[in-house]
């Protein structure tokens, strides 16, 4: 019995998805998958990519933690923010990355230098996962 994928944001339910087979995330402790039929548990998320295996698809999204249940074959991710993959705004992520390497550089304040350093590894992430699903969409066409 495949897996039904819940991915849940503070704005929306941004997926619903039933038939997954297997579902790899990044954990506090390092990156986890997870299989039909797993065994219940609770987690935290650190930020990075979660990836959703259908067949021979995967369905990749940038996530920036949050938490992630397995119960009855049904897997729910709470994530702070997520995106997926292929609606990642490249140029938009270039701007932030530029934005927090440069709040970094003033050195304001230490509450300041925090949500520099968040903002420049949420843009940093979202870059690796564009370019990440570039390189596999361009491999498949050749």
């Amino acid at each position: 019995m495949p897996l039904t994928v819940e991915i849940v944001t503070i704005e929306k339910t941004m997926l619903t998805e039933s038939g997954i087979d297997e579902v790899i995330a990044p954990g506090a402790e390092g990156q986890f998958a997870v299989l039909p039929r797993h065994a219940a548990f609770m987690t935290l998320l650190e930020p990075g990519e979660l990836i959703l295996k259908k067949g021979a698809e995967e369905l990749p999204f940038a996530i920036t933690g949050g938490y992630f249940e397995v119960l009855n074959d049904r897997v729910i991710v709470l994530a702070d923010a997520a995106e997926r993959a292929d609606e990642i705004d490249v140029a938009r992520a270039e701007a932030a990355r530029e934005r927090a390497r440069v709040a970094l550089e003033r050195r304001e304040g230490t509450e300041d230098l925090a949500l520099a350093a968040a903002a420049l590894q949420r843009a940093l992430i979202r870059l690796r996962i564009a370019e990440n699903r570039r390189r596999r969409v361009s491999s498949i066409r050749r």
